[in-house]
């Protein structure tokens, strides 16, 4: 896949862009020159051509004198790895000695590059363009990265660029199915030395400042065969100590690297322990439902106290201890600096993902069950008590690497189990099907209770007649139509000739009429009356 890469001097909006083109907040932007360190990495796929765009920090100016160096040697090697140059320069601020002279840099190395002149958000500005011609590139581009104006043109160009190059570029295709593994810590840790021993180059910045690392990077890579997507993120200090707003956006970023990982390594310092703020970052993995590993960093420092070297299986017990929550997770003694015990990194690894994949049969399943609730009845709770009716896995929809296992548990009322029982049954649990690394989901579903049960009575009763009233209406048409037929059927028919009606007799009356002494005429008498005196 092709690449592409932001460069220019600091604060002209290389962030800015970065973020358009990639169509999601990746980077750090803020008015501070100097904010980006680090090179950042992402997939563009808006335009006809998919290519990978770089974001570098920028060069010259050093507003950060601690970091210039290194970033200057970051920008050194984006550029030397890209197919095509963006050489990003303002437009406000007019051409500046410094542009001269990364222009004059840029062409020595004879990539194709195209100028962009940032900060032109309206045409009025366009004037201010006409300084940058005197750098003698061909492919000018006034935009504004802020506000996306001129982003769809310098996107056409930049895959009209990279379509000439077609022919001799080897596509790699994107592995989708690449778990995500997010390096997760305090600052001044050892998580981007992790990150350039794991991949065997100076990929991140490492420096003994805290807070070096600002952006979450993503980086490709393989390890132990498999091909996994390391994101170097930035320490996670306490909420009321980040000093400036830009350390506020990396918490952000790295607390959003946590949501979108699938895993996560948990690097604790082996000189100092398990911290407060080590305790919240593994919370975050534990709500998150992430599978973990613990990462002991900086093994090499840790002695007895009679100078002989500590046991890794003690160690490792007393950060279960601390971090009992996650007393799950497997713990791994390490050096970054060293490289010491890397190759079981791999080998937790494979044996979590392993894990995830473990599936359990209903039967065994509520077989357990039946037996932990005989072993340990619920209490009861308000003249109640907690049933279990039946239980069984989950299996998600999309089904990716590391994803905890869920047990789907139907039960009388979930209100009526206890913490106390809920935290035995999860040890219960874990104590059958240990699960290491791997968070355990169970969720329960209660009974519905009578008023749903006749509500959805009723529903299916009116469905059901309602499904009867249109039987019966089909009925209805259907002999209408067939009605319809026979009398059409009759008309067509010859008509017999009417026959003249013959009246009845009357028929006699079935009483005689009595006479009175008086000799007048009486009525018949009434069923049931004796007749009138």
């Amino acid at each position: 896949m092709r690449r592409v890469a932001i460069v220019g001097r600091p604060n002209v909006g290389k962030s800015s862009l970065f973020n358009r083109l990639m169509g999601r907040r990746v980077a750090i932007v803020h008015d501070q020159p100097g904010v980006t360190r680090d090179r950042l990495a992402g997939i563009c796929k808006t335009g006809s051509v998919p290519f990978e765009i770089i974001d570098t920090g920028g060069i010259g100016d050093a507003p950060d004198p601690d970091f210039a160096e290194a970033t200057h040697v970051a920008a050194q090697v984006a550029i030397a790895s890209a197919d095509l140059l963006l050489f990003v320069v303002d437009g406000r601020a007019g051409l500046t000695p410094l542009d001269r002279e990364l222009a004059r840099m840029l062409r020595s190395g004879g990539r194709p590059l195209i100028l962009v002149i940032n900060k032109i958000d309206q045409e009025m500005h366009e004037s201010l363009v006409a300084d940058f011609f005197q750098l003698g590139f061909p492919e000018v581009l006034t935009i504004s990265a802020a506000h996306g104006r001129g982003t769809i043109d310098l996107l056409e160009m930049i895959c009209g660029k990279l379509g000439e190059m077609a022919s001799v570029s080897v596509t790699e295709p994107e592995d989708l199915s690449a778990p995500r593994l997010a390096i997760v810590g305090r600052p001044n840790v050892g998580k981007s030395s992790l990150l350039n021993r794991l991949l065997g180059e100076e990929r991140s910045i490492v420096s003994d400042i805290s807070g070096t690392t600002r952006d979450a990077l993503d980086v490709r890579c393989e390890l132990g065969g498999e091909p996994y997507i390391l994101v170097d993120t930035a320490g996670l200090r306490h909420r009321s100590k980040p000093d400036t707003s830009v350390e506020i956006f990396s918490a952000m970023r790295s607390e959003e690297a946590i949501r979108r990982a699938d895993a996560g390594l948990l690097v604790v310092d082996a000189t100092e322990g398990v911290t407060t703020q080590d305790k919240r970052i593994a919370g975050m993995l534990q709500e998150s439902y992430k599978a973990c590993i613990i990462l002991l960093n900086k093994w090499d420092l840790v002695s007895k106290e009679d100078g002989g070297r500590a046991s890794q299986g003690e160690q490792s017990d007393v950060i279960r201890k601390n971090l009992f929550f996650l007393d799950y997770a497997p713990v791994v003694c390490i050096s970054a600096k060293t490289g010491q015990g890397f190759s079981r990194i791999f080998t937790a690894l494979k044996s979590v993902r392993q894990e995830t994949e473990t599936r359990i049969s209903t039967g065994e399943l509520n077989r357990f069950f039946r037996d932990t609730f005989e072993q340990h009845p619920p209490p009861s709770k308000s003249g109640k008590r907690f049933k279990l009716l039946y239980a069984t896995q989950v299996l998600p929809a999309i089904v990716r690497p590391f994803s905890p296992p869920e047990f789907l548990l139907f039960v009388n009322d979930p209100d009526l189990i206890t913490d106390a029982y809920r935290e035995y049954l999860f040890n219960q649990f874990r104590a059958r099907w240990p699960f290491p690394g791997v968070p355990i989901r169970l969720r329960m579903k209660g009974r519905d209770s009578r008023e749903v049960q006749d509500r959805k009575k009723e529903g299916r009763t009116i469905t059901n007649a309602a499904i009867a009233a249109e039987d019966a209406d089909s009925v209805r048409e259907n002999k209408e139509h067939k009605d319809k037929d026979k009398k059409e059927t009759q008309e067509k028919a010859p008509r017999r000739p009417l026959l003249k009606a013959v009246p009845r007799p009357r028929r006699a009356p079935s009483h005689k009429p009595q006479k009175r002494l008086g000799g007048k005429k009486t009525a018949a008498p009434r069923k049931g009356r004796a007749p009138r005196r």
